[in-house]
């Protein structure tokens, strides 16, 4: 977490991601609520179940998270993959009863 608010305030980024991931989590905490996505093993939203609402929020989440992923891992010389994992631990740790979540055999389970 200190290196993603490290990236956020540096000139990488200038405010533009972080401004969007700010606008966009009202809308993620709420279908994470409703059950509709979840926070999958490698960092990153899924949805769950059949239905896909807010699609395009969801797709441009991930987007951002791809970048300050990348952005962290040349920074701290290891591969955008493995801070998706470390980041997916941390979210893991903070959600909230009856969030979806990813274990790290890919199986999803309630909190």
């Amino acid at each position: 977490m200190v290196a993603a608010a490290f990236i956020f305030s540096g000139p990488v980024f200038g405010g533009d991601i972080k401004s969007r991931m700010k606008d966009r989590l009202p809308k993620i905490i709420e279908l994470k609520a409703a059950g509709a996505i979840g926070e999958d093993n490698q960092g990153f939203l899924a949805f769950v179940g059949g239905k896909k609402p807010e699609e395009e929020l969801v797709a441009a989440e991930n987007n951002d998270r791809q970048r300050v992923y990348h952005a962290i891992a040349r920074q701290q010389g290891t591969t955008a993959a493995v801070v998706g994992r470390r980041r997916a631990l941390q979210i893991a740790k903070k959600a909230k009863a009856g969030e979806w979540l990813q274990d790290a055999g890919g199986r999803w389970y309630q909190k």
